[in-house]
This record gives C-alpha cells, structure tokens and sequence, in this order.
C-alpha cells in the first residue's frame, strides 16, 4: 500500500540536479490479494485489493470505477473502456493492448512497468506520483492532461501527444521520445536531461520551465532556428 513518497534527492521531492525539483515517486505496497473472478469488469465497479492475473478485458466497459490496492498483470486492454477511472496504490505489469481508453482518469501512487500499448487515450487525465517503467508505448494521449511527480525511466514514447497539457516535477529517465507534440503545454521543473533520445516534432517554443543537456541543445539547434525563422547557411 502507498502511503508515502520519495524524491529524487530523498524524502518530499526535494530539489534534484541543478536545482530541479526532483518528482516523489510512489512505494507502492500491496496488502494480500484476492484472484478477480468476476468475469468482466462493470462501469462504476469497485475493486479493492485484487489481482486481475493475464485477464482478458478485451472490449469490457469499466467507465468510472475504482480500483485501489490492485495488481494487474499481463492483462490485454484492446478497446477497454476505462474513462473516469480511478487507479490508486497499485502496480500495472505487463498490460498489453490497442485503444484503450482511460480518459480523464485518475492514477495516483501507481507503478506501470513493461506496458506494450498503442493509441491509449489519457486526454484530461491526472497523474500523480506516477513511474511508467520499461515498455513500449505508441501515440499516447495526453492532452490537457495534468502531470505531478511522473517518471517515465526506460520506455520508448513514439509520437505522444502532450498538447495543452501541465507537467510539474516530471523526469525523462533513460527514455526515447521520439515525435513528441509539445503544443500548448506548460512545463514546471521537468528535466529532459536524461532522456536517451529527445525529437521534439512541435511545441519547441514551449521548453521553458524544463531543463536539458547542453548535448540536447545541439541536437535541437535546427529545430529552434526553425522556429525563430532563422536561416542557417554556410558562407
């Protein structure tokens, strides 16, 4: 169960390198678990302390429910409807699956790790203290959505959208982002440094409140002079 958080520089998120404040991460703990056996999930459900192990939650509609001390693992999420959806304290392992639609969702003290997912719809969503781990994920949306203390470490992010969305203390840990939209969004104390591949496709104009490498300067030269309007040529 998570009932506190750690920071990068220790407890209470205190500042990280270079006066960054560094996200709290969750400690997620789980009590003991009951196996789901329900069949299929229902809008509005309640689920408090169970393991959802390789469950099939293909199609299934479980808009608005709860889910709190939970552990899902190698579930398959094509199409499953999950929109208002509160996911607390729990650890989301393996999950697979296209067009999964959890917006304007809460996740809060959660840890995702290894996901393999495409297109999953997080517009207007909130996530707080929030570690998406290892994996894969394609066209993530999360417009509007609003980040607290979220580290992505280890996954590779191909052409997530973050238009319009407001990330405060998030951290790009050994991750690619390849294609990013940035349009829109507003940054506070985000660090990019650590980000093992960083293609920013548009939003450049709106890096600041975030911090990145002098290397990853260089490497978004062209793409800055691009938004100023200004042409690069040799004599």
């Amino acid at each position: 169960m998570a009932r506190r958080a750690m920071g990068a520089g220790g407890a209470g998120g205190g500042p990280g390198r270079g006066g960054v404040k560094g996200a709290r991460r969750p400690e997620v703990r789980l009590p003991p678990q009951e196996p789901f056996r329900k069949g299929e999930l229902e809008p509005d459900g309640d689920y408090d302390g169970l393991e959802f192990q390789e469950v099939d939650l293909t199609g299934q509609d479980g808009g608005g429910a709860r889910f709190m001390d939970c552990a899902l693992r190698g579930c398959a999420l094509d199409e499953t409807r999950l929109r208002h959806a509160r996911i607390l304290d729990s650890v989301l392992t393996g999950l697979r699956g296209v067009g999964t639609d959890l917006a304007e969702s809460t996740l809060r003290d959660v840890e995702l790790v290894d996901a393999r997912l495409g297109g999953v719809q997080l517009h207007g969503a909130v996530l707080e203290r929030v570690v998406i781990r290892g994996g894969k994920i394609d066209y993530l949306n999360l417009r509007k959505a609003r980040l607290r203390d979220v580290v992505f470490e280890g996954c590779v992010l191909v052409e997530p959208d973050f238009g319009g969305a407001r990330l405060e203390r998030v951290e790009f840990v050994d991750c690619a982002l390849k294609g990013a939209d940035l349009s829109g969004v507003t940054l506070t104390d985000v660090d990019l440094r650590g980000a093992a591949e960083l293609d920013i496709a548009r939003g450049v104009d709106r890096l600041a409140g975030a911090v990145i490498s002098p290397t990853q300067l260089l490497d978004l030269a062209p793409v800055l002079a691009a938004e100023m309007g200004l042409r690069v040529e040799a004599q």
